[in-house]
């Protein structure tokens, strides 16, 4: 490793925090948007879709493009990307460029998303050292996700609704510089070919069924699903090297969080999103001071990461996960019993819920790429990735069909329940400390795809 080996962490936290702000950061200034490029209503929304849509949909192509071009090469590709897209976003001229910009944006995001993830499981194999990696990780995430709504207010009262978008292409040089001077040049990998067929059937099912779920048209769900039973079919049988080697479901541990994973996105949803809107629809919050009220819940759910990754070896993933998820659930039902007031009925539960996801996310995280061989980490990450975004995806346009606030959080506090139950198949100890490529127990070896002649 280069003598800039300390700034892998630093990278790789920067790169999740710029992903998941670009996820927020510009719903603040969707009303101006609309106003200067004349979006119809309906149209808006391809502002926030598009970016989300192209993120989930490609990250496990963006896993497996890591782990047979190089984890370097993706994260710098992918930072790079970004920033092109960033800055044809914000001088976008009209309505079609900018969202067609926001959709290279989310693209570039997933290329470089699950390629941090393969650097931390690469770069940091030992139990402590890698359980902190991945709390930092996730807490960079968290104040991403939170600081959004800070920095879009911010940014378009003070100049303009483009430096909303602006503002990542300086971030972006300065990240691929860091990329460069701190992780080690690539080897060579695996000479296999892209699977293009699991890769197009596989993205096609993931975008078709998240965005027929957002938009609510059935047919486009039943697409996907046929399309990703189709993906099922072309790694099980026919793929020579499959875009996701069954190796990777074979493993119960990493195999349930990544099941974990998707019910987690859908439930903490319901904390950094419907948590802003009771803030602004009930109790008639700006954008920027209902973003202040959830301040709180940020900075608590950075610290319990932290005490989180600090436990994990100690105390293994089934507790941390079984502990967080109760505290899920408890500050879920008590929000949605949320009186009309700030502190007495809406502060509280959503520290209770922030202590909760801090405790889960990156425990899931570590758990999900546990034990993974190392030609196999940039795949087991853009796994893991696609899960959680998918989850938060599919699980706003669910909840987004209930009818009050008091149901919206009753029914994340029963997700909550869920996580609760799925807890015991997760192992009772961290397992990560054998590092990349360790774990024992691996039972992918007498589970081979029975390929096509």
């Amino acid at each position: 490793m280069p003598r800039t080996a300390w700034l892998v962490l630093p990278l790789v936290c920067a790169c999740q925090f710029v992903v998941i702000l670009d996820a927020s950061i510009v719903n603040v200034a969707l009303p101006s948007i609309r106003r200067d490029l004349g979006f119809t209503p309906t149209g808006l929304a391809w502002v926030v879709d598009a970016y989300l849509l192209t993120l989930a949909g490609f990250m496990l192509l963006g896993g497996r493009a890591a782990d047979l071009a190089g984890r370097r090469r993706l994260l710098a590709g992918g930072v790079l990307l970004f920033a092109l897209a960033s800055l044809a976003a914000g001088l976008a001229p009209t309505a079609g460029v900018l969202v067609a910009a926001r959709a290279v944006q989310g693209l570039g995001a997933a290329l470089l998303a699950p390629a941090t993830l393969a650097v931390i499981s690469t770069a940091f194999t030992a139990g402590a050292a890698r359980a902190r990696a991945f709390g930092a990780w996730s807490a960079a995430g968290g104040v991403g996700g939170m600081a959004g709504a800070l920095a879009g207010g911010a940014l378009t009262t003070a100049l303009s609704w483009r430096w909303v978008f602006l503002v990542n292409v300086p971030i972006g040089a300065a990240l691929v510089a860091v990329a460069f001077a701190a992780l080690p040049g690539d080897r060579p990998g695996p000479r296999e070919r892209l699977d293009v067929l699991g890769a197009v059937t596989g993205t096609a099912g993931l975008a078709a069924l998240i965005y027929g779920v957002m938009r609510g048209h059935g047919g486009t769900v039943a697409a996907g699903l046929g399309l990703l039973a189709v993906f099922a079919v072309v790694e099980w049988r026919v793929a020579a090297a499959p875009m996701l080697p069954l190796r990777l479901l074979a493993r119960r541990g990493p195999a349930a969080a990544d099941a974990m994973l998707l019910l987690f996105g859908a439930a903490a949803i319901g904390l950094w999103y419907f948590s802003s809107l009771l803030l602004q629809n009930v109790l008639g919050y700006s954008a920027l001071r209902a973003g202040l009220g959830q301040t709180p819940a940020a900075v608590l759910f950075v610290v319990v990461a932290h005490w989180a990754a600090v436990l994990l070896p100690r105390l293994g993933p089934r507790v941390l996960v079984l502990c967080g998820s109760v505290c899920l659930t408890a500050g879920f039902a008590w929000l949605s019993r949320a009186g009309t007031g700030y502190l007495a009925g809406v502060l509280g539960p959503t520290l209770l819920v922030a202590a909760g996801i801090g405790l889960v996310f990156p425990t899931l995280m570590a758990a999900a790429t546990a034990g993974v061989p190392e030609g196999d980490a940039g795949t087991a990450g853009g796994l893991a990735s696609t899960a959680s975004q998918a989850g938060s995806s599919i699980g706003l346009a669910l909840l987004a069909t209930v009818d009050g606030f008091d149901r919206v959080f009753l029914a994340a506090a029963g997700i909550g329940v869920v996580l609760a139950v799925a807890s015991t198949l997760l192992p009772r100890r961290e397992n990560a400390g054998a590092g990349v490529g360790g774990g024992s127990g691996d039972t992918s070896a007498g589970l081979q795809p029975r390929r096509a002649a």
